[in-house]
């Protein structure tokens, strides 16, 4: 049986929350509540590539430590500038 779409987007927005370092959780927790259900079906694939890494490259990625792989780049770029922005707003 296939996946509705309304199950897919429960299914990502349970992983961005839930995702073993609380960092990485309060990182894609927040951006998934925000644009997940406004992305698109490439953005959609992109983000379950995206999912599937490792939060210790992703938060290195995120932090401009090394280069994210060019498939996740650009949309992990997004994540990025709302997570920084969300943080300058807090403080």
């Amino acid at each position: 049986m296939d996946e509705t779409a309304d199950a897919r987007l429960k299914r990502l927005s349970m992983r961005s929350w839930r995702r073993g370092t609380k960092e990485m959780d309060l990182v894609l927790g927040p951006w998934s509540d925000v644009h997940l259900a406004g992305l698109g079906p490439d953005d959609l694939e992109t983000y379950e590539v995206l999912l599937a890494e490792n939060d210790q490259d992703l938060m290195a990625w995120i932090l401009g430590q090394g280069a994210a792989p060019a498939a996740i780049a650009p949309l992990l770029g997004r994540i990025a500038t709302y997570a920084k922005d969300r943080l300058t707003r807090r403080g």
